[in-house]
């Protein structure tokens, strides 16, 4: 007996109450659809149906068989839906909400490699710092860095999101540079201006076990973009904490030198801080969603191409 077939017409008589109506639904004969319920009842060891001339009605056994057919039925066809959405083209308009730098450094310059891979895809892009309502504003994913507020959106970790304490080489040549995260209290920092008071929290794995020390860092400078951030501390206006995303090119470059580098630095501790695509909750991922979340956590790389060349 093929039981999802037999449970399926096993439905159907009981939702049209005749063995007919189900037979010609199905598109089998009535004999066939008699037979599945006699299997059916015969494996179950209980009667599904009470017959009577003019109508069927469902056992109490069978009232109990039926409310699990319809959801296993239901699920069944969820699980075909999602396998058959693997070989659909993607295609459509692609609501997008990014971070503004980060958007415009890391996946803007993919783009054209992106719509050549799926030129059926259109994207519609917002390019903002703010947090968002995604579904309220119709989104159908939105780019975060950092940790996840909301737990009622589904989310996929598409890189790691790394921070160091970085300076301009001119700085560090007019000033002391620092051994020890408690010689930052008294030099000059360039800070985010969205933060009341800045915190810089410093640990490091010894023999000796985990050290860890909280800085509040101060200076002239504030700015409320990462990358006016990084622009003063080029310019040799003072220490940042910045992610290696921004700043991966100009360490390497030579233009920015990490300091404290045996140290592990965070502005903000917590959850896990990294790259995320974040979607509204959907049983199966639109296909136009899968392929930009498979397309840019392939070509971030592990690690990430920003830090690359990077000492850890």
């Amino acid at each position: 007996m093929d039981y999802f077939a037999a449970m399926r017409i096993f439905v159907q008589v009981a939702e049209l109450g005749s063995f007919t109506k189900a037979a010609e639904k199905e598109g089998v004969k009535i004999s066939t659809v008699s037979r599945c319920i006699g299997a059916l009842e015969s494996d179950l060891g209980a009667s599904l149906f009470n017959r009577s001339t003019r109508a069927l009605h469902l056992t109490e056994a069978g009232q109990h068989f039926f409310d699990r057919c319809i959801n296993i039925l239901d699920e069944l066809e969820l699980a075909r839906h999602s396998a058959t959405s693997f070989a659909q083209n993607p295609k459509g308009v692609l609501r997008l909400m990014m971070p503004v730098d980060f958007g415009r450094l890391h996946i803007v310059p993919h783009l054209p490699d992106f719509m050549t891979e799926y030129p059926d895809i259109e994207l519609d892009i917002a390019m903002v710092d703010e947090t968002l309502d995604m579904i309220g504003g119709g989104y159908d994913l939105a780019v975060q860095a950092g940790a996840l507020a909301d737990s009622s959106l589904f989310s996929r970790r598409l890189a790691p999101l790394r921070q160091v304490l970085v300076a301009s080489p001119a700085y560090l040549n007019a000033t002391d540079s620092p051994q020890v995260p408690q010689d930052l209290a008294h030099m000059e920092s360039v800070l985010f201006a969205l933060k009341a008071k800045n915190y810089w929290h410093f640990s490091q794995n010894t023999l000796e076990g985990t050290q860890q020390f909280t800085v509040q860092a101060s200076g002239k400078i504030r700015a409320n973009h990462s990358e006016a951030i990084r622009e003063a501390c080029l310019a040799g206006l003072g220490l940042a904490v910045l992610p290696t995303w921004l700043v991966g090119s100009a360490i390497v470059a030579g233009h920015l030198v990490r300091v404290l580098d045996a140290w592990d630095v965070e502005i903000a501790p917590g959850p896990d801080r990294a790259i995320w695509g974040v979607y509204p909750p959907k049983k199966v991922i639109p296909p136009k969603v899968r392929a930009f979340l498979a397309f840019f956590e392939q070509r971030f790389g592990s690690p990430p191409y920003w830090d690359r060349g990077l000492p850890r």
